[in-house]
């Protein structure tokens, strides 16, 4: 079942002292958090940003009592790690071979002869490219380029993906246990 809500961003820390926030944008467009009108948290609170510079903005906390502009730094570190969320529909859909994270979170892993491997645990992005985490009970887990070698094939309507697993290095038994010798792991097939 797909997600009603993507996480487009985080609120991080204060900046300044008249109640300006830092937030980390997930979105090609950081502009987007703006133009996707109100936000919401994992609270379900209501909230609007305003940019005030790069990767700085305004706080806006929105109720039914009314708007209540976040104006002091102490307003503002109450929102530190705050989620900002959009609803779905409020999205447009994503390209081919694009994905929503949410969207693989859980997709049930296969080798290319169809056995199964884990479920994506969670998608992990540190700059050099993104890596799926897989994760099968009573085996550690496995994390896999996110490319088209890698993961040739990405079914949304069946649930799973095809891996091609990478080779896996594993120490040497006859090694002692501080060592840092490895070994190649031999094929499966």
């Amino acid at each position: 079942m797909a997600q009603t809500r993507i996480l487009l961003g985080v609120i991080g820390r204060p900046h300044g002292v008249r109640g300006l926030v830092r937030v980390v944008s997930y979105a090609d467009d950081p502009a987007s958090l703006v133009a996707y009108g109100p936000l919401s948290d994992d609270k379900g609170r209501r909230l609007r940003l305003a940019w005030r510079g790069d990767g700085i903005a305004a706080v806006t906390l929105l109720s039914d009592a009314g708007p209540v502009a976040v104006a002091d730094r102490d307003a503002a570190a109450a929102l530190v790690n705050t989620r900002l969320y959009v609803e779905r529909d409020r999205l447009p859909p994503p390209d081919e071979d694009e994905y929503y994270v949410t969207d693989l979170i859980g997709l049930a892993a296969e080798d290319e002869a169809g056995r199964p491997l884990g479920r994506i645990r969670a998608v992990h992005d540190y700059g050099a490219g993104v890596s799926l985490e897989i994760a099968a009970d009573g085996a550690p887990p496995l994390l896999v380029p996110f490319t088209r070698a890698a993961v040739p094939s990405v079914d949304l309507a069946a649930g799973h993906v095809r891996v091609h697993p990478p080779r896996v290095l594993a120490a040497t038994e006859d090694a002692p246990t501080d060592a840092a010798t490895v070994s190649l792991a031999e094929d499966a097939a």
